[in-house]
């Protein structure tokens, strides 16, 4: 057999992945190549889920490999190992969640908790364990958007049990008060609600945590800066000048507080008469895409201004659950690729790997 594993692996080294934009050599996701006969068998580990779209790369992958295969039948393994990554100094980490996104839009109104919970089930749909936080004290939605009403069952004193809905766990102020009720709550007893319902939950071994935030940059935003380790933040907004001068002021929170704008998505882009199919950018356009330009972040994607994402919503089963094959739930989990796998290029943590040193005088 003519086939040579460093001309296989000087090939893989040529492709790159889309969302790493790194070549497969130096994003070192290549574990191992193995001849026997007229057989490759090559294993590939990524540091970002993508379960929805493996069958499509491992075929893309077969016929980049094909001129140097040497006509020997190619087996392509790829698994997926997400690693937690460094959030906030100084912050210890939350036990049982590797990487925290809060998604923040700085204004009410933008879409900013439909995006949210979109996101989570996107990236539970590709293969990761995903948790979303409802950090939205005064205004809790993600109870009524997942479709989930019940109070949380209490495994010990203080211990709640998150939610399971559409495939991901949930907590919410929203579980545990009256759906009517007013919290009339001042800005110390929200903070210290957000990081008990952080904290107190037992959180099954997740990937990712979404931390829904309630729009502007008060008490809320800064207590999850100062006090919680989040890995990164992702910014909604609209086209419409208003709303990115509310963004931008988000964006400018975290980077005071050094926490990695993962990226930028835009809703309601652009609206499609359901009658006559006329396309019109109601709220501006371009906004978005000149925000991510001046802060130097990408564009992660742009929703459009649809009814359906509205309704499926109000009725518990966000986009991603209602139409997993249409085109705005593809919308959404490529920006749950493409964030995943920026998170995917940071730098690790490795503090939970290593002992708790006690000294003590004897």
């Amino acid at each position: 057999m003519a086939v040579q594993i460093q001309a296989i692996r000087d090939k893989l080294s040529t492709y790159c992945d889309p969302y790493l934009q790194l070549d497969l050599g130096a994003a070192k996701v290549v574990q191992s190549i193995d001849i026997q006969l007229d057989r490759v068998d090559i294993k590939l580990q990524f540091g970002y889920p993508f379960l929805t779209s493996r069958d499509e790369v491992i075929s893309t992958l077969k016929n980049w490999l094909a001129p140097v295969s040497d006509g020997a039948t190619v087996h392509i393994d790829i698994s997926f190992k997400i690693e937690a990554h460094t959030g906030s100094r100084g912050i210890k980490a939350v036990a049982q969640i590797k990487n925290i996104i809060a998604v923040a839009s700085g204004k009410g109104g933008v879409g900013k908790s439909t995006t949210a919970v979109n996101l989570a089930i996107a990236l539970a749909q590709e293969g990761a364990r995903v948790g979303i936080l409802d950090a939205d004290i005064y205004g809790p939605s993600q109870p009524m958007m997942l479709g989930a009403t019940q109070p949380p069952e209490h495994k010990q004193q203080k211990v709640l049990l998150p939610i399971m809905s559409h495939g991901i766990q949930s907590m919410s102020i929203g579980y545990l008060i009256d759906e009517k009720a007013p919290m009339v709550w001042r800005g110390p007893m929200v903070t210290t609600a957000l990081q008990q319902l952080l904290n107190d939950t037992q959180w099954d071994d997740l990937d990712y945590l979404i931390v829904d935030l309630p729009p502007g940059t008060g008490d809320i935003q800064l207590t999850l800066a100062q006090k919680i380790p989040v890995t990164g933040a992702l910014i909604v907004t609209t086209p419409q000048d208003l709303a990115l001068l509310d963004a931008r002021r988000a964006c400018e929170m975290f980077r005071k507080v050094n926490i990695p704008v993962l990226g930028i998505i835009e809703n309601m882009s652009l609206h499609t008469c359901a009658q006559c199919g006329h396309t019109d950018a109601i709220f501006g356009e371009g906004g978005g895409q000149r925000m991510a330009e001046q802060y130097s972040v990408d564009l992660l994607g742009q929703l459009p201004l649809d009814r359906r994402i509205r309704e499926e919503t109000d009725q518990g089963k966000p986009t991603t659950v209602a139409d997993p094959h249409g085109q705005i739930a593809k919308i959404y989990r490529e920006a749950a690729r493409r964030v995943a796998a920026k998170l995917a290029l940071q730098i690790k943590d490795y503090s939970h790997k290593f002992p708790t040193i006690v000294v003590k005088n004897d």
